[in-house]
């Protein structure tokens, strides 16, 4: 789930809390680093559980629909069995495994806040894909997969009462949010009828690999803070430091620290990754100077031979 961008982002939140909050506690860090990386895990099973909560409510619905001796004019489609009998919809409502780690999780969020989902489901019923989806008369894997699809792009993924409780419930999510909402969205792309339970409950790292680098680039690029400090100083002769952005002074530490300290990283990736940060994080003007900056310093590491890179794709 989580690429090695996304793990930058992270260590890059971790180390601006530190200087922030003006705590020097690397072991504090450490724990906040692994405690973020693991919260993003516990988003995706709760905006995915969104999709049992609308089953929930519209079962609901046709129980008190079928207890009525005449279908009101509110009951546009009193008969909500082909939402309820929703194939893709069926293999997240009846996946025991993904009901199981919400369980271990205690992860009871939309039973103590109710209002949201009943928010979700009156924007559902309102929408036109909901309006063509119940007219059908086609019955599909590939319809129920199209609508639910739609049903998650455009009306639970941009909802801002959603957006909200998320960023009041942890201010991490916040950046999580739209990562976890794509990841979602691909997820339910590529599904098929076929697939076992566990295609819902994905990795949130691809190995461990992706936790030692995490761990690395935030100890190396702390331990080493004055040094990567100076480094970045040399190529700014006409700035004072406080007139770089907090968010430029880290991306750029953190990225010298990688082209020191991780041989098998090309300089090219860790260059790409730290402009591609700095434009959704920071300034407009950002990317250029972060990128001017590490220009410099890989044409002096590779004149004094301070950059040793190895392995493949270095070229």
């Amino acid at each position: 789930m989580l690429t090695r961008r996304h793990i930058r982002v992270k260590v890059m939140q971790c180390i601006y809390a530190l200087t922030q909050s003006k705590d020097d506690s690397l072991e504090k860090q450490e724990k906040f680093l692994r405690y973020s990386i693991d919260s993003m895990y516990t988003l995706y099973l709760l905006i995915l559980s969104l999709m049992i909560e609308l089953h929930q409510r519209a079962s609901e619905q046709l129980q008190l629909s079928s207890k009525k001796y005449l279908a009101t004019s509110d009951d546009k489609y009193p008969d909500q069995e082909k939402l309820i009998n929703n194939r893709l919809l069926l293999q997240i409502v009846k996946n025991e495994a993904l009901k199981s780690e919400l369980k271990k999780r205690k992860l009871n969020n939309w039973y103590l806040n109710d209002e949201y989902v009943r928010i979700l489901y009156k924007d559902m019923v309102e929408s036109d894909a909901y309006v063509e989806y119940m007219k059908s008369t086609e019955s599909s894997y590939a319809e129920d997969k199209e609508f639910v699809t739609t049903l998650f792009k455009d009306i639970v993924a941009p909802n801002e009462k959603i957006y909200d409780y998320f960023e009041d419930d942890k201010l991490t999510w916040v950046d999580d949010f739209p990562i976890v909402n794509t990841f979602i969205l691909k997820l339910l792309k590529k599904v098929k009828e076929t697939h076992p339970q566990s295609f819902f409950l994905p990795k949130l790292l691809k190995d461990d690999d992706d936790m030692q680098f995490a761990k690395k680039l935030l100890t190396k690029t702390l331990l080493h803070d004055a040094q990567w400090t100076k480094e970045i100083e040399g190529k700014t002769p006409n700035w004072d430091k406080d007139r770089i952005a907090d968010i430029d002074g880290i991306l750029l530490k953190m990225a010298i620290c990688e082209l020191l300290s991780f041989p098998s990283i090309p300089e090219k990736v860790t260059i790409n990754e730290a402009l591609e940060i700095a434009k959704e994080y920071s300034t407009p003007k950002s990317s250029i100077f972060i990128n001017g900056i590490l220009d410099k310093l890989v044409k002096e590491y590779k004149s004094t031979g301070k950059l040793n890179k190895i392995g493949r794709g270095l070229m």
